[in-house]
């Protein structure tokens, strides 16, 4: 297995990426922007979200989706201005933090349930499902902080990481978009899910966190590799011309206040020997 290499330095607190017409997006939460890289390492800001830009997709006419996180809605932007794609205050309880958008343009977001930041008692959460024309509704509850999603090539799965539940749980996704058949895909033991990413050996990369590890991830639970880091793993996407190109987001904190005073996080990358499948 190859090692991790940099990629870009200097980021504030990176979450969200996404492999996109031939650059990663990503958002730079603390930093309010969404912004993409090259493999080169070529930076480009593309919008600023005052509100934490998390979760990125995008509807089939290749309008970006982004989860605007304090203000619990999902925004749309078409290379002019942010506008409201939909406003999820009413069913999202806290600060909605990722996203996966399928290929129909149905987007699944999660939230963190609770004031995490200001220590307050932990809550589930619900996933919320946003149709391509904006309606909205609840589709999953009772989860223990929802955060890294993705979905099955064949779009009838989706696993979502519940970070304070050490685990990945799959749910069946039904014609109109609802979940159900609800299990656990891998408990994880200590781990912390964050971002995840699948594969097209249905393996999942899954970025810990809090124990500073990126595990890859069988079905069921064994842990096929892991690999120790040296900051916090945040989020890991599949990209590159092959989709074998591993991007992994790393942080020293996350405090938004000592994020933007250190601007030490960054993205790594690394070949890996399998490539990405399904969304995102």
């Amino acid at each position: 297995m190859a090692k991790l290499e940099p990629l870009l330095k200097g980021l504030v607190f990176p979450e969200g990426p996404r492999w996109h017409g031939g650059k990663l997006w990503f958002s730079d939460m603390h930093a309010h922007l969404v912004r993409t890289v090259d493999l080169g390492g070529q930076v480009e800001d593309i919008v600023e979200v005052p509100t934490w830009p998390s979760g990125l997709g995008w509807l089939p006419d290749e309008t970006l989706l982004i989860v605007s996180m304090t203000d619990r809605r999902v925004m749309r932007y078409a290379g002019s201005k942010l506008e409201v794609h939909a406003d999820i205050s009413a069913l999202a309880s806290y600060y909605c933090n990722d996203m996966v958008v399928d290929g129909r343009g149905r987007a699944f977001v999660g939230n963190f349930g609770f004031d995490l930041f200001s220590g307050g008692a932990q809550k589930p959460a619900e996933l919320v499902l946003i149709q391509p024309d904006g309606t909205a509704r609840v589709v999953a509850t009772g989860l223990e902080f929802p955060n890294g999603t993705v979905i099955t090539p064949d779009q009838r799965t989706l696993i979502v990481g519940e970070s304070l539940g050490h685990r990945l749980t799959a749910f069946q996704i039904e014609e109109d978009g609802s979940l159900v058949n609800r299990s656990v895909w891998a408990e994880l033991g200590h781990a912390v899910p964050d971002g995840i990413a699948l594969d097209a050996d249905n393996g999942l990369w899954v970025a810990s966190p809090l124990t500073r590890e990126l595990l890859y991830v069988a079905q069921g639970g064994k842990i096929q590799e892991k690999i120790e880091c040296d900051s916090m793993p945040i989020a890991c996407a599949l990209g590159g011309s092959a989709r074998k190109t591993l991007f992994v987001l790393l942080s020293d904190s996350i405090n938004p206040d000592e994020c933007r005073a250190k601007k030490s996080a960054r993205i790594d990358i690394m070949e890996v020997p399998i490539a990405g499948a399904g969304w995102p």
